[in-house]
């Protein structure tokens, strides 16, 4: 029989695409104790995770997973919380959305029992979408579009909000705005970088580097045009690398523009090369603890299922359930979803091949 000549390439991808489904652990579901739906997730450490949703719902767990205590805000049972961020057992911070007075930030820091409504929003034809954090004390929330302009609030002091007025900064299209779908239209890095994605008429990344003062605006070609459509997730491991998922929530299974990468801090992104196969909610960069690797491995969730990447251009497909939102600390996951779903998975990259790059050419002829 005649030797078959397999491209080297081909054998690298073969193996990396072995190894990267045995890495990747199934999500083992936990219970909530709640059926609302989930779009909130911050893992702080292996034991410790903060969830939330709809109909007022705040969730915490302490032991990995295997109790989700209940906690409760006072006068806040009809909010839906779409995005929190956790630092310990004691202190987290939860976002509600919604027009007008609907959007809302508190806080506790003493494990939920009880909770400092530090922000709530009087402008009518604002809607906070989601936060993020570069310290406890230190944040960034983002507003859609009101008259040509994003409304941003800040805090210093991990206790007041207040607005934030840049010196500069480019103006929203009509009708430009986030996505409050799993809390991660915005992202941080080191102590002064801030991005946020958009959709609607435009698909496009602002990014400031000194905590919001000054902006720049990068457009995508992420989908955009209607209201669905858009940048739903805003991920970055370094000043340099980060990504971007989405598309078309109206279509999930639509894998058209989808996801896309930047090498230049968001200046420019390039779309992927082999997209994740439907519209993604939230991606997020997972770094093996025990490798010297600094190159994470991202993960995107949606609802019909997963993506992995080791460099944002090409994408692995993995079946699972639908999920709203993820969040790593080290290399432990949860993912939250629809009917109160939390799943909880390990991801070990320890034996991953090392000689092989994110760059490791992958033949046309497997697409």
């Amino acid at each position: 029989m005649r030797k078959a000549n397999i491209p080297s390439s081909f054998v690298l991808f073969i193996v990396f695409f072995c190894l990267i489904q045995a890495a990747f652990g199934q999500w083992q579901e936990q219970n909530s104790g709640t059926d609302v739906q989930l779009r909130g997730i911050s893992a702080v450490s292996g034991l410790i995770a903060w969830a939330s949703g709809a109909n007022g719902t705040l969730l915490r767990t302490v032991d990995g997973g295997q109790h989700w205590e209940k906690l409760r805000i006072e006068g806040a049972g009809k909010l839906d919380f779409r995005d929190i961020r956790g630092f310990d057992d004691k202190t987290a911070y939860a976002l509600s959305i919604g027009p007008g007075e609907q959007s809302r930030i508190y806080k506790t820091t003493d494990g939920g029992q009880h909770w400092q409504l530090q922000f709530t929003n009087h402008d009518p034809k604002a809607f906070y979408d989601c936060f993020a954090f570069w310290d406890r004390n230190h944040g960034i929330a983002i507003s859609d579009s009101v008259d040509g302009k994003f409304p941003l609030l800040s805090t210093s002091d991990g206790s007041t909000w207040r607005p934030l007025a840049p010196q500069e900064m480019p103006e929203a299209l009509p009708n430009e705005g986030a996505f409050a779908a799993s809390g991660t239209c915005t992202t941080t890095f080191g102590e002064q970088d801030v991005w946020f994605g958009t959709g609607g008429p435009a698909a496009r990344v602002f990014h400031s580097s000194n905590r919001g003062k000054t902006w720049t605006v990068a457009t995508t070609p992420i989908l955009s045009g209607a209201a669905s459509q858009g940048i739903f997730s805003v991920a970055f491991w370094d000043k340099r690398h980060g990504v971007i998922v989405g598309g078309d929530y109206m279509q999930p299974k639509n894998s058209e523009k989808n996801a896309a990468y930047t090498i230049d801090g968001g200046r420019t992104w390039r779309l992927s090369r082999q997209s994740p196969s439907g519209y993604r909610s939230a991606v997020t960069p997972i770094f093996d603890p025990v490798s010297r690797d600094h190159q994470p491995t991202l993960l995107a969730i949606g609802s019909t299922g997963s993506d992995i990447s080791t460099d944002g251009n090409v994408w692995i497909s993995q079946r699972g359930e639908e999920y709203n939102a993820v969040s790593f600390a080290g290399a432990s996951g949860w993912a939250v979803g629809p009917h109160g779903r939390i799943g909880h998975t390990e991801f070990s990259l320890h034996f991953r091949l090392n000689f092989i790059p994110s760059s490791t050419p992958v033949p046309s002829e497997l697409f």
